[in-house]
């Protein structure tokens, strides 16, 4: 059985920059053990599955061990190839998902404007796994459903910082965020998560979910720019609204091939 599949660079205007995604569209499900070895051989942070429903497109994610709720930077990419190859002459697409509910992506010129559940994070009482993973105390700790927040002082912090494997994997939740305020954007971050098979994605969507709102209250404005300083790195435009997030990145086709399953 042959079936299509893209890579595609999200969160940048550059290839070889950014977070790449496989996607993969099909005309119905496949089992979802040969989905998941799809995205282990892929070996990327998250291959996503599409199919189209005429009115909306289905949805899912996998990492190269596990299936995820939520994927920012590979829903970026399914709708930046249903609008620049499959169906150029639209202009919007809707995912229904299976546990994040519809998610919605507009076009405005070469950005993708993306419209996801709000993720706000809390203060949390110290967690001595956050401080042994990040090697330091952070300036703020805070806990949202999935990942752990820390907030560092500054942007060469986060650039610098050397997380240990162990002690992300020993956290009780999937990921850890770290961030501080950035230098030529409003907010700067890295995500963690080897709990997923992911050591350090590139550029992480559902983070900004937790990301965007903590920033929107601590600097008093609901529209944001960001970076994800990642050896790779990428830029989002985002905005806070209440119980949802919106956030717009750009994508590169840098592969288009077939699969043999």
């Amino acid at each position: 059985m042959k079936r299509a599949l893209y890579q595609i660079d999200a969160f940048t205007s550059t290839m070889f920059g950014g977070n790449p995604a496989a996607v993969c569209p099909l005309d119905e499900w496949l089992d979802d053990a040969t989905l998941l070895a799809i995205a282990a051989e892929n070996n990327l942070s998250e291959t996503a599955y599409i199919i189209d429903r005429g009115a909306h497109h289905d949805l899912r994610w996998f990492t190269p061990t596990t299936e995820v709720a939520l994927c920012g930077h590979a829903t970026l990419a399914s709708a930046h190839l249903i609008m620049t190859v499959l169906d150029r002459d639209r202009t919007s697409v809707s995912f229904l998902t299976r546990q994040s509910g519809v998610l919605t992506v507009e076009r405005e010129d070469d950005w993708l404007w993306m419209d996801l559940p709000a993720a706000p994070a809390t203060p949390c009482a110290a967690a001595a796994t956050v401080e042994q993973a990040l090697g330091q105390t952070p300036a703020a700790r805070l806990a949202a459903s999935r990942d752990y927040l820390a907030v560092l002082a500054n942007e060469d912090d986060v650039r610098a910082l050397h997380p240990h494997r162990a002690a992300l994997m020993a956290l009780d939740r999937d990921g850890l965020i770290v961030t501080a305020p950035g230098q030529s954007a409003d907010f700067v971050s890295r995500f963690f998560a080897p709990r997923l098979g992911v050591f350090e994605d590139p550029v992480t969507g559902s983070a900004h979910c937790t990301l965007v709102p903590y920033w929107a209250e601590r600097l008093g404005r609901d529209e944001l720019s960001a970076v994800q300083i990642s050896g790779r790195g990428g830029e989002l435009r985002c905005a806070a609204l209440g119980e949802r997030v919106k956030m717009a990145g750009r994508c590169v086709l840098y592969l288009e091939g077939t699969i043999h399953v």
